[in-house]
């Protein structure tokens, strides 16, 4: 089954570089733009919907949630994803088969979700607890976590920014990461089955960084350094979840560019994400997000809402689909 699941994102990956549609030359500023784009690896606003979520063909949906094992790093604001995920099976009926999700435990039928699981493996005296703590640690604290026996059924690796601001994106963080799927994605040099090899190639998923309250645009600010990530990922035809996007973009898809990562903005006049969640109604709109799952009900952290993380956890799950076969392909 392994060898066959990796032959399998192998093809994908493949088939993902071919298929690969043209993206806008500033993916941040589609203002109305609910066009969902089936050859593009980028969850954004546009995908981060629960109409969304539940247009996934369920078949993916089980694929990804009995075939990925995926490992996470992050600090808070990377909190986003994962107490979305963990609350995401409480939401409605039926989700808490189709969203089961365990974590650092494997249970048969839940996705395998290893929470705050690399920072550990960095070398020693070596801060690696997300990206914006040491630009270049989490290429070493990758393979250190990949090489060991117990983590052989990793099969994709995520890691969270905190601030991106300021941050060297073009010279570190991208060769880093294609360094990293050189060597351990799908037909990667470290993978086969000679001594010192892994036999499941690993994809990788690229994040941006969260918007910033009247900080996001210019060089080396966040709007900026998402959009060469995004142009990155998009020209390569790579994964990546963006925190800039969904952060910066009300429920009905209006950008604000001086909001925060909790929907404050002076220029909307308040919070657009609170304003959503307090005039619709939990448990049919909108789900309280876990701090682990089953757990303690928390936001995201620095957030006063779930609507920011709930977003995370659709864009998540979309991608994982994606990652498990799916074209993207929504019908009208």
């Amino acid at each position: 089954m392994k060898n066959l699941f990796a032959s399998i994102l192998a093809i994908m990956s493949i088939l993902t570089l071919l298929t690969n549609c043209e993206e806008d030359m500033d993916p941040h500023n589609n203002s109305g733009n609910n066009t969902i784009h089936s050859g593009t690896g980028i969850a954004g606003y546009e995908v981060a919907k629960e109409n969304v979520l539940r247009a996934i063909p369920e078949e993916y949906v089980n694929a990804a949630r009995n075939n990925l094992h995926i490992a996470y790093q992050h600090t808070s604001h990377g909190t986003h994803v994962s107490r979305g995920l963990f609350g995401l099976q409480d939401y409605k009926p039926g989700d808490q088969q189709l969203f089961g999700i365990t974590n650092n435990n494997q249970v048969s039928n839940k996705l395998d979700f290893r929470d705050y699981a690399l920072a550990s493996y960095a070398d020693a005296g070596v801060d690696a607890a997300d990206l914006s703590r040491n630009e270049t640690a989490f290429i070493q604290t990758t393979r250190n976590f990949l090489d060991v026996p117990e983590n052989a059924e990793i099969n994709v690796v995520m890691w969270s920014w905190c601030s991106i601001s300021g941050h060297d994106v073009e010279g570190n963080y991208l060769p880093g990461m294609q360094t990293l799927i050189d060597e351990y994605g799908p037909e990667g040099s470290k993978i086969g089955s000679e001594q010192g090899q892994r036999a499941n190639p690993v994809i990788f998923i690229f994040m941006t960084g969260h918007a910033e309250t009247n900080n996001n645009v210019g060089s080396g600010k966040p709007k900026n350094q998402a959009d060469t990530i995004i142009g990155y990922c998009a020209e390569k035809g790579y994964y990546c979840l963006d925190y800039y996007g969904i952060d910066t973009h009300d429920m009905d898809d209006n950008y604000w560019e001086d909001t925060g990562d909790n929907g404050n903005s002076g220029s909307y006049g308040g919070n657009f994400y609170q304003d959503w969640q307090n005039s619709h109604i939990l448990g049919t709109d909108f789900f309280e997000n876990k701090e682990t799952p089953g757990g303690n009900v928390v936001y995201g952290a620095h957030n006063t809402q779930h609507i920011t993380a709930n977003r995370k956890a659709y864009a998540m799950w979309w991608i994982l689909a994606r990652i498990a076969g799916w074209d993207g392909h929504l019908e009208e």
